[in-house]
């Protein structure tokens, strides 16, 4: 017997009851109003339980809250209900004729045991239409989290069918998600947890119980529920790790969840001893501000409303990380302020006791010696803290005699009695002594390996053009010996050595015959290799903003047509040439610019930048980064970090190095741990993905071995050739004997585009047409034999057109289908036309075939006589033809004989003035072929009119669950046939086929 859908939802249930202590129901046993979410039952005595103190008026007050929104999307209706769930119900009253103000908790998270916590499967909610989610756990009678289950033993289905079902509960029965904290996916194999605004790619697995980084390669269901519905752990969660950044609405990753924990524990410890809270490091792409605005928000109940200081070194980054806390602003219950100047932090800090966020850059604490505020209660979180101005001694310049203090130094002199934690996302020079002297040790590491795994961030690979550039051994000596100045310690004699190094390498990489190189180089490989990429978005990492500006006017020289596509961003300056002015703009301008690259289907593609939008600027798109600037250390690991986003089937980041940056990323990996040395030392795509690739590509050429193909890759081929080509090749692995081969040719011509998408401008022409005609026989194999919905004709023909852009200068547009640009439809005369005449018998086959079995299915749900009947022909057909009794021609006919019979019975209907759904109830009552020997057929027309009628007007909800439900409509149908006198006597078997459709309507309306 197969472990289904039904025993892994009772496995769940088990766990819930068993390890958690959560008490059960099943839906269809609670009495209650379908079209109320809420489990009002336990609801109401809970509110009461919580508030004790509260009177009667207040309670219904709060009831009727919970009860009524005001009109809004469901996400305004969830932020709303989240602030009552984390914050409780402010109501207005009268008590003993006196009118009272008073806040309803509709939680306790003091007192956990004082909650309700229940399990019910099969929670009906009529809406827009009648659904069933698999599992929702109730606290207090509120539905806070909805479990969509998978089979874990049917291979048509798995996680990603449950999040699609989960959306369609969202368009469906809206209200529910009203309620809902988060949703969780499973099949058994993958468990992940996300919101209601979350794409697939964002629900997160949850690996861990305690916290521990090991052994979480792969999640186990059972870890995943235990550790995310532990009951205290859930309440954490629930109140402190849920929040709404503008229209998203976050739930914290594990690592996140975990890392706060530990960072909230260590402050607490500093406040009390040297005020060093220790270093936050997550690497970049995982979440590392919103982690610090959940670590912001669980400080105010920890240490008693501390007011808290951010400090950034840049004005950009002050502005970015402020941003993020704006739009969090409700969560964090107040609202955050950025420092104008050192004036305005000391007042800002005066003008307080407690609370308060503060923003601020490093520079404010250089403006003067004297102390800002001498108050225990400040927390000053310093955001990437390891820059080497955190320096905590004092040098002397040689030359001038003058003492420089370190700015680590005069932060602690400025706010002795702080107590400091440092967020980072690249670790700490084993070199830079001062930043543990100023924060203390690691927290928590979550490192590039763990987020990769995780799914929390993508692997960066790269690619060195600097041969194409044909730069001397003089520029490559003058390249090396910026990287040696940027990787000694910020001292005040490096900086000015570092600015007489500016001067001198501006010169070298702005040459005229270098940047030509450079920009012929960079436009193609952008266009025959990156531009189909995804959204195409990538960005180019310019020396200087001199350089940045030639690189702009030189792309506009060669593709003038680009004007929209390319766009310089960078700070502006005083002194900068008036025709900059345009071209740069002013904030605004800026900021206009970051919607648009943030916008995937805005023309502008290609960002010019030079350090602005290096850190802390994300575009999960963006997958191309070509860089013409050394960098080093942690500069260097962040830059690349902005291609390393999770987006949809993004395989990696691609950075495409133009000036020998693998040295330094050795060099900079030095710091990182043992595995990611291991795993992100020197992803070359020459030595990871092309070989990936090559292997791949052996793999399809062996599976299409006695198939010739070579026509497709000919230089004089035309289009026509080329899908003709493709739709044999489709044919040649839907041959009987090939069933097997074709399963596994998907799989590893996928893993061939994975291989292609990074590796590309390292193929042949000829690897390159050889990798677009696999890549176009797999889409359509997985479209038309495949289990997912098909897409329609002009869909796929639109696909492949898209995928050989980037592999063949296509004449015009491939057409695989003729003139059909409609989906597949059994029903279209033209469409079976065309399929009788297809060369391709073996496609031919698979397409009806798809196409009837769809149309089955579909009368599974409906209409139990046609769909045996046609299940039996399509079965009887597919096994004396897989037997070798029919040939293809021969089940070719079979199927569109089937083909055109399904299209008459559909015709009948209407023929009979009957609805579908009546029509259903017709073939029960005629099925056995001598029932028309004994009535008019107007009288059985009549009898299905009646049947339908009668059961739509009774219909109760839980029919298919409660067998007293079920026998109770069973008698009402009988006394209906008995009134008609049917059956005939001798058909008594006839009763059962209509009770049969009946059950079958009850199930599946």
């Amino acid at each position: 017997m197969a472990f289904a859908e039904d025993n892994y939802e009772k496995a769940i249930i088990q766990l819930f009851q068993d390890e958690l202590g959560y008490s059960y129901q099943y839906g269809p046993d609670v009495e209650r109003d379908y079209t109320e979410p809420l489990y009002l039952d336990e609801l109401e005595p809970a509110l009461t339980r919580i508030n004790p103190l509260l009177p009667e008026g207040a309670i219904q007050e709060a009831l009727n809250k919970l009860k009524h929104f005001e009109n809004g999307s469901i996400l305004q209706k969830n932020e709303v209900f989240m602030n009552y769930l984390q914050n409780g119900i402010e109501v207005s009253y009268f008590h003993d004729g006196e009118h009272l103000a008073g806040i309803v908790k509709i939680v306790d998270f003091e007192n956990i045991e004082n909650n309700s916590f229940t399990v019910i499967n099969q929670w009906t909610i009529i809406e827009y239409s009648n659904k069933r989610p698999d599992v929702i756990v109730f606290v207090n009678g509120l539905p806070v989290v909805v479990f969509e289950l998978k089979s874990p033993s049917r291979e048509e289905t798995d996680a990603s069918d449950a999040f699609l079902q989960l959306k369609t509960y969202q368009k469906e029965i809206p209200s529910l998600f009203t309620y809902n904290a988060f949703c969780v996916m499973s099949d058994l194999a993958t468990s992940k947890a996300g919101t209601i605004t979350a794409g697939e790619d964002r629900f997160m697995e949850w690996k861990t119980i305690d916290g521990s980084y090991e052994n979480t390669q792969y999640a186990t269901f059972d870890t995943f529920i235990e550790g995310m519905f532990d009951k205290k752990r859930f309440f954490d969660i629930l109140q402190n790790f849920i929040c709404f950044s503008n229209d998203a609405k976050i739930l914290a990753a594990y690592h996140q969840y975990f890392a706060v924990r530990k960072a909230i524990n260590s402050t607490k410890k500093a406040t009390e001893t040297d005020g060093r809270g220790g270093v936050f490091w997550h690497t970049q792409g995982s979440g590392k501000s919103l982690s610090m605005v959940f670590y912001t928000h669980l400080l105010q109940q920890a240490l008693n409303s501390p007011t808290i200081v951010v400090l950034t070194d840049r004005n950009d980054l002050d502005d970015q990380l402020f941003g993020q806390f704006a739009k969090c602003e409700k969560f964090l219950r107040q609202t955050p302020i950025q420092a104008s100047d050192r004036a305005n932090l000391k007042e800002l800090l005066d003008g307080r006791e407690a609370n308060g966020i503060i923003f601020t850059t490093m520079q404010k604490f250089e403006e003067s010696d004297e102390p800002l505020s001498e108050r225990r209660n400040i927390i000053v979180m310093a955001d990437e803290a390891h820059r080497g101005q955190y320096g905590l001694e004092e040098k002397v310049d040689a030359t001038t005699g003058q003492v420089k203090i370190g700015t680590a130094r005069k932060i602690r002199d400025s706010l002795p009695n702080a107590t400091y934690i440092g967020f980072t996302g690249t670790p700490i020079s084993n070199k830079d002594k001062s930043t543990t002297e100023v924060f203390g040790n690691y927290i928590d590491v979550y490192d590039m390996t763990q987020a990769v795994e995780d799914g929390a961030t993508r692997p960066v690979y790269y690619e060195s053009r600097v041969i194409h550039l044909k730069l001397d051994e003089s520029v490559l000596e003058a390249i090396d010996n910026e990287y040696m100045v940027m990787e000694e310690t910020a001292e005040y004699h490096v900086i000015e050595r570092s600015k007489k190094e500016l001067g001198r390498m501006d010169s070298i990489l702005g040459a005229e015959q270098t940047l030509n190189a450079l920009v012929d180089d960079i436009i193609d490989h952008y266009e025959n290799n990156r531009a189909q990429e995804l959204t195409g978005k990538a960005m180019i990492v310019a020396y200087s903003r001199p350089i940045a500006m030639k690189i702009y006017h030189k792309i506009l020289e060669k593709r003038s047509n680009w004007t929209e596509k390319v766009g310089v961003v960078m700070t502006s300056g005083n002194n900068d040439p008036k025709e900059w002015h345009d071209i740069i703009g002013n904030k605004s301008h800026k900021d206009e610019m970051a919607k648009k690259f943030k916008n995937d289907d805005d023309p502008f593609k290609l960002a010019i930048v030079v350090d602005m939008w290096l850190t802390g600027f994300d575009v999960p798109s963006l997958a191309t980064m070509y860089v013409y600037k050394p960098m080093s250390g942690h500069n260097l690991m962040q830059a690349i970090a902005r291609v390393n986003r999770v987006y949809k089937e993004k395989e990696g980041g691609l950075v495409v190095d133009y000036v020998g940056i693998s040295s330094a990323l050795k060099q900079a990996m030095n710091d990182y741990t043992q595995r990611d040395k291991g795993n992100f030392g020197d992803p070359n795509i020459a030595e990871t993905a092309l070989p990936k690739f090559i292997e791949k590509l052996e793999v399809c050429r062996d599976m299409f071995h006695g198939f010739d193909y070579s026509k497709f890759m000919d230089d004089s081929a035309t289009d026509l050739t080329r899908a003709k080509t493709i739709s044999r090749g489709v044919n040649f692995l839907s041959a009987v004997n090939k069933e097997k081969d074709k399963e596994e040719y998907i799989k590893q011509a996928l893993l061939l585009r994975q291989a292609l998408s990074l590796c590309r401008s390292l193929l042949t022409p000829e690897q390159r047409f050889e990798a677009a005609f696999f890549e176009a026989v797999r889409t359509l194999l997985t479209r038309i034999t495949g289990d997912r919905k098909p897409l329609s004709l002009k869909e796929i023909n639109q696909r492949i057109n898209e995928l050989l852009k980037s592999s063949i200068k296509s004449e015009g547009v491939i057409n695989l289908f003729s003139d059909i640009d409609t989906g597949f439809s059994l029903f279209d005369p033209k469409f079976l036309d065309e399929i009788s005449k297809m060369k391709e018998k073996n496609l031919a086959v698979e397409l009806l075939k798809k196409l009837i079995a769809e149309q089955v299915s579909l009368y599974k749900r409906t209409n139990l006589v046609k769909s045996e009947k046609f299940s039996d022909m399509l079965s009887r057909a597919m096994k004396a033809y897989l037997n070798g009794m029919l040939s293809n021609e021969e089940v070719i006919q079979e199927l569109m004989k089937m083909a055109k019979d399904m299209a008459n019975a559909s015709q009948e209907g209407n023929d009979l003035g009957l609805t579908a759904e009546e029509l259903a109830f017709y073939d029960a009552i005629t099925k056995p072929e001598a029932v028309k020997d004994f009535y008019e057929n107007d009288e059985l027309v009549s009898l299905a009119h009646e049947l339908t009628d009668l059961l739509r007007k009774s219909r109760t909800v839980d029919w298919q669950k409660k067998e007293s439900a079920r026998a109770g409509m069973r008698r009402m149908v009988k006394r209906l046939l008995k009134k008609y006198k049917y059956p005939p006597e001798g058909m008594d078997d006839a009763v059962a086929t209509v009770i049969g459709q009946c059950e079958m309507w009850v199930d599946n309306s």
